[in-house]
Parts: C-alpha cells; sequence; structure tokens
C-alpha cells in the first residue's frame, strides 16, 4: 500500500525483542488535535470483566515528528493510562515499548516460540478519533529462528505476503481491538458450516493432530448453532470465523470475538496421532469451542445496552451477565448434544453437575443473580478464600435459570415455544439491529412471544431467582415423561466431604486449605484458609490420605483435628454432623 492510501491512524507492531518478551508499536497520527491530542491506553479488554491496567507494561514511550527532519516531541503524562501531545502538534509518530508475558487469551505474549496480542495491550487509543479507520502493520521478527512464522487473525487484510505479515484495516479503534492476532507455527483444521469458510489454527501440539476428527465435530457444533438463531436462512452473521488455540501443559479459558475467539486449553485436550486422550476432556474443549462461539451472536452482536459503547477507562456494569454469559452456558453443552458430540446421559450429567455444584455453594444464599452479575468486576473476577461463600456464579446459576426459563415456556406453550424461540426473537430485534439490550428488555420479548398471561410467571422468575436468591426448583419444573428426576445417592465418603466443608491443595506433603465453607465443620472447628491440617483423631492427614482418613470416621462421631496456622499448632475438638446439602441426578426414561 502506498502511503497515501493509508488511513490517518496507523499502527505498526514489531515483534522486537522474543527474549525480552517485548513488542514496539508505532502510532502514527496525521492529524492530531490542536488543542492537545490525548493518547489512552485501555484499561480493560471486552469480555473480560476487571480492570486489568494494561498501560503498566509501558516501558518507554516517545513522540516524534514525521517527514525528513525527525525531532523528539513532548509527551505530558496526565494519568497512568492517558497522554496529551502539546497544542497544534502536526502529525506524529508515536513509539512505544510495550512488555508482553502474558499467556492468557486476555492481553499479550511473546517468546522464541509465538506470538500473541489483542490490540488493547498494544495500541494506545487516539481520544475523539477512535471513529475513525485505522491500519495494522505486522512485521515479521528479523530472528532466523522465527523464518516460518506466519499470521493468523480474522482483521481484514490489505496488503499482505503469503505468510500473512503487511498490512491489514480497521474500520475503526472499537474493531481493532475485535481480531486478536497470533503468530508462530501453526497445524490448521480447515472446514464449513453452511458454505461458511471456518478454520482453527492451533499452536503447542507436538504431534500431528486429528485435523479429519477436529473438523468434523466443530462443523456439527457451528452448523447446529447457526441454524438455532438462523433456522430458515441458515446464514451466520459473518463471512469466516477463526478459531485461535494455544494448547500449553495446564490452562483453559477463552475469549469471543465478532469473527473470532481466542481459546487457551491443555494439549492433552486436543486429538493428536499417537496420544491416547479421554473423551471426557475432549468434550471439556468442544464445550469451550461451542461456549465462545455462541458468543458471535449473543455479546458480540447481541450486547447489553450498557455495553454500547465500551467504555474501556472504566468499568461497565450491567445486571444482565447472568443472561449473556449464563444462557451461552446453557447452550454450550446442549449444542452438543443437539450436534450429536455427546449423548443424551453425558448430557445429562453435564446439567446435573451444573446444578450439584450450585447447591453446595454458600454464596447462593447471599447474592442475587442481578448483583453477581453487577458486582463481576469486583468479586467474580477478583475471587478470593472468601468467594465461595459470598458470591454465586452468574455462568452456573445464569445456565440453571436458562434451563429453568426453558422449561416454563415449553410448560405455558404446551411445549409449542422454547427457549429457543426466545433467542431467535432477541437476535432478530436486538442482534440484527445492534440495538442494545436494556436491563428490561426481556418484559416486553417475553410478553410479545408469549403474551401477556406468561407475565405473572416471568415476574415471579425476576423476583425470586434473579434478583432474589432463592433456589431454582428445576426438580418441580421438569414434566418431561423422557426426563427423570431424583435424589442423588451419595456415598459415606462424598457425604463426609460435603460436610467437611472444606477445599484444600497440596503444599509439600501438607494438606493446605484454601476455601472454608460456611456452616461446614472445617469452619466449625475454626480451620482457615492457609492452615495446614495436620491430623484427625491422632492420624496423619496429607492429600494422599484425607479420603482414607475421612472414610474411617462416623457421622455423629466427635473428632479432633489438629493444624498449624503461622507454624504454631492448634487443636479443635468438632461433631460430624448429618447434614448436607441437597444433591440430584438426571436420567433418561427411554432410550435415546
Amino acid at each position: 500500500m502506498s502511503h497515501s492510501d493509508l488511513p490517518a491512524i496507523q499502527y505498526t507492531i514489531w515483534p522486537a525483542d522474543l527474549h525480552g518478551h517485548r513488542f514496539r508499536v508505532k502510532l502514527h497520527i496525521t492529524n492530531p488535535d490542536p488543542n492537545g491530542q490525548i493518547l489512552e491506553m485501555p484499561a480493560w479488554i471486552p469480555g473480560s470483566y476487571l480492570i486489568r491496567d494494561f498501560s503498566k507494561h509501558i516501558e518507554s514511550i516517545q513522540a516524534y515528528t514525521t517527514g525528513e527532519n525527525i525531532k523528539p516531541v513532548s509527551l505530558d503524562r496526565i494519568d497512568n493510562d492517558r497522554w496529551r501531545l502539546p497544542q497544534n502538534c502536526a502529525a506524529v509518530d508515536i513509539i512505544t515499548t510495550v512488555y508482553a508475558f502474558d499467556s492468557s487469551v486476555r492481553a499479550a505474549y511473546l517468546d522464541t516460540e509465538r506470538a500473541f496480542f489483542n490490540a488493547s495491550s498494544l495500541c494506545l487509543a487516539v481520544k475523539g478519533q477512535e471513529h475513525l479507520p485505522c491500519s495494522l502493520a505486522i512485521v515479521a521478527p528479523e530472528v532466523a529462528s522465527a523464518d516460518h512464522w506466519s499470521v493468523q487473525t480474522s482483521m481484514r487484510s490489505a496488503k499482505t505476503d503469503s505468510q500473512g505479515f503487511g498490512f491489514y484495516l480497521a474500520k475503526d479503534y472499537e474493531d481493532l481491538l475485535d481480531h486478536p492476532v497470533a503468530m508462530g507455527e501453526f497445524q490448521i483444521v480447515q472446514l464449513k458450516s453452511n458454505g461458511i469458510p471456518h478454520r482453527m489454527v492451533i499452536q503447542g501440539c507436538v504431534n500431528s493432530i486429528d485435523s479429519v476428527k477436529l473438523a468434523d465435530d466443530l462443523q456439527a457444533i457451528c452448523t447446529s448453532t447457526i441454524n438455532l438463531f438462523e433456522p430458515q436462512s441458515k446464514k451466520a452473521p459473518f463471512n469466516h470465523y477463526l478459531f485461535l488455540v494455544n494448547a500449553v501443559l495446564n490452562g483453559y479459558g477463552g475469549l469471543e470475538h465478532r469473527n473470532s475467539t481466542a481459546l487457551l486449553c491443555r494439549r492433552d485436550q486436543i486429538p493428536q496421532s499417537g496420544i491416547l486422550y479421554e473423551e471426557s476432556i475432549y468434550r471439556e474443549f468442544l464445550g469451550l469451542c461451542s461456549h465462545e462461539y455462541f458468543h458471535a451472536w449473543l455479546v458480540k452482536r447481541i450486547q447489553p445496552k450498557a455495553f454500547q459503547p465500551y467504555q474501556l477507562d472504566r468499568r461497565n456494569h450491567t445486571r444482565l451477565l447472568w443472561l449473556f454469559e449464563g444462557f451461552t452456558s446453557y447452550y454450550d453443552d446442549l449444542q452438543l448434544f443437539r450436534s450429536k458430540r455427546i449423548d443424551l446421559k453425558t448430557y445429562l450429567k453435564l446439567v446435573a453437575d451444573n446444578w450439584n455444584g450450585i447447591l453446595r455453594g454458600p454464596g447462593r444464599q447471599k447474592q442475587s443473580l442481578a448483583d453477581s452479575s453487577f458486582d463481576a468486576w469486583n468479586k467474580y473476577y477478583q475471587a478470593d478464600e472468601n468467594t465461595p461463600n459470598a458470591v454465586v456464579s452468574y455462568y452456573g446459576k445464569g445456565a440453571l435459570l436458562a434451563l429453568g426459563l426453558d422449561l416454563q415456556i415449553r410448560a405455558f406453550s404446551k411445549n409449542q415455544k422454547s427457549l429457543d424461540d426466545l433467542m431467535r426473537l432477541i437476535w432478530k430485534r436486538h442482534g440484527v439491529t445492534m440495538e442494545g439490550l436494556a436491563e428490561d428488555s426481556l418484559d416486553i420479548l417475553l410478553s410479545d412471544l408469549l403474551g401477556s398471561d406468561f407475565t405473572k410467571t416471568w415476574h415471579e422468575i425476576k423476583r425470586k431467582y434473579i434478583f432474589g436468591t432463592e433456589d431454582i426448583p428445576i426438580q418441580k419444573w421438569i414434566a418431561s415423561k423422557y426426563i427423570s428426576v431424583q435424589l442423588k445417592p451419595v456415598s459415606k465418603l462424598e457425604k463426609l466431604k460435603l460436610q467437611f466443608g472444606m477445599r484444600y491443595s497440596d503444599a509439600n506433603g501438607w494438606l493446605k486449605v484454601t476455601h472454608v465453607l460456611d456452616g461446614g465443620i472445617a469452619q466449625a472447628a475454626g480451620l482457615s484458609a492457609g492452615d495446614l491440617l495436620a491430623s484427625i483423631n491422632g492420624q496423619r492427614i496429607t492429600s494422599a490420605r484425607w479420603d482414607k482418613v475421612l472414610a474411617g470416621l462416623s457421622e455423629n462421631q466427635n473428632i479432633s483435628i489438629c493444624f498449624y496456622r503461622d507454624d504454631l499448632m492448634h487443636e479443635r475438638l468438632a461433631l460430624l454432623k448429618a447434614t448436607t446439602p441437597t444433591q440430584y441426578e438426571l436420567s433418561s426414561t427411554k432410550n435415546t
């Protein structure tokens, strides 16, 4: 591209120091604000609701004039993440050096094996000009070890070489932030769903991946999801889609984007030649793919009104994350079942496991789904040792609410309508149009879908289970003759673990307490997070011996617990009481 063809805002990124994990970034501004152009680094990335202060990784920043006679330009720092250029400044280049060693899907990473970045970690916003088109030039590393690297991104290519290095275009700054970029060597899976090209590119697997199996499974999941939202046209809202996968020793997570997703998984979750893998952990990976793919509709196009536009310098609060994340969590496994990637028995176990996990959390009795959504910034995303006692997951309980609402809609309409119809109505009204979903939009949508007679039921659901903290009575709402609900049989050992109410980790042979749940034996005995459990009734406790020692105890027995806190020994007495959280199991009443 010639210089005259480039937009007024231009970014250039060099993987400059692979050993030191540093990117060099140039921002060219053709027309700075004459009143003093302000530059700002985002404080958070959409989809991950925590202030992360990406500016902390900027090691150096300088401004220069452009043209033949290059001179330094003063740059006034006005906040941790904001800078101001002088008034009446002509075209200018801002050069930054950014440290990048965060292997998550949220930030930026660079070493001798791979590079990855979200532009929110590297690219300063030009305040007041975020609406303007911008270009991104990606320069290849200059070391020989990176000769075989290529670039993988869903951003629109303008002029690139055979490896993908070169110029890309974004329609505005928000669009720039919505296309993560990976560099390195990849194994590639290609497929089409309803004629739309999809690719999965994978880093981190030494053995050859089973691209045939991955393509078959992804094609089924993606097609099922496209058809859910567009059963008539069967059209996706994008022209291509990219799964960017980083496979590591330990890690799991994903972040949604409009035409792509960045995924982090364990290597053993990817089917590879010559390596045995477990279907259950591969299913977890497919569930992650299903979840982030669903977000291409719900979150990236159907958005909370509170997110339009994103304000990346502050928290953006909404009480609707139970809908955007919870309903997505409901559909991610449901789409695996509908696409025949799992059978009914497996699906029902996944539903029951989530349900039982919610019932085991004391926090569900204190925090509503609406508050969980609103407080995601400082509670869910900043978990500590008391989180299980104070917080309910808008993912888990949100998924359970979606199931409950689905059951109530089906019962009310005599199986003529379902949650699928609500999702399609939301898509038509708020996705296709990009009209943000207000906090009370479901009131109107459900009334239009089912009539005013459903209003009483919906308002009760809101009062009790969204803004209240009552348990969602799935066991009462399942009326299907094909699915049965029973109390889950709990073994003596499982019952004692539930009664103990404690989570732990292994610490050099010691059992280290990480969480103490309200109402459990551990709390009654005075245990706290950080304590080292030494013995019960004189028997040494380690993580390896925990089950054996616990299995030798009896309900309603007095026990002596010995533990260390700050290297001082404590001994307490406690009673093994016979109360446990109610647990359920779901099963099919016919062969399906």
